[in-house]
């Protein structure tokens, strides 16, 4: 349990950041439009601080951290979304700063962050896998 409040806490402190940078990136640069920046804060508080604390209490209750594939589900899960938080900051740094991307690397871009929504699709799933087995342990 101790080891999922942990990951909750490193991901209050990049929600932050995140928030944080948004804000003043922004305003540095008087941008005022719709960026991908404003997503990161809340994609990290849900899909980070709140997943884990969620399963901080699941842990609690259940042999969830013993179970033989949650290790998996933590790489593949870690992993995705911070592809995918990454891939949003570097979408929303190239929208504020008004970049022209080519073609190639606007398609990475978004390639990587559905590499990185995949993979947090396929932990979700093999979390609940998981947690169905466990269950029927109890």
């Amino acid at each position: 349990m101790k080891k999922l409040l942990k990951v909750s806490f490193i991901y209050v402190i990049l929600a932050l950041v995140g928030g944080v940078f948004y804000r003043e990136f922004t305003k540095w640069n008087g941008f005022t439009g719709i960026t991908s920046l404003a997503d990161i804060h809340v994609h990290l508080m849900v899909l980070g601080v709140f997943m884990f604390m969620i399963l901080a209490l699941f842990a609690q209750r259940t042999k969830l951290i013993e179970a033989k594939k949650f290790s998996l589900f933590m790489i593949l899960y870690n992993v995705g979304l911070g592809l995918t938080v990454i891939m949003m900051l570097i979408r929303g740094v190239t929208q504020v700063l008004a970049t022209n991307l080519s073609t190639g690397f606007n398609a990475t871009i978004s390639g990587m962050a559905g590499i990185g929504h995949i993979l947090l699709g396929i932990g979700i799933v093999l979390l609940m896998m998981i947690l169905l087995k466990v269950s029927e342990e109890d």
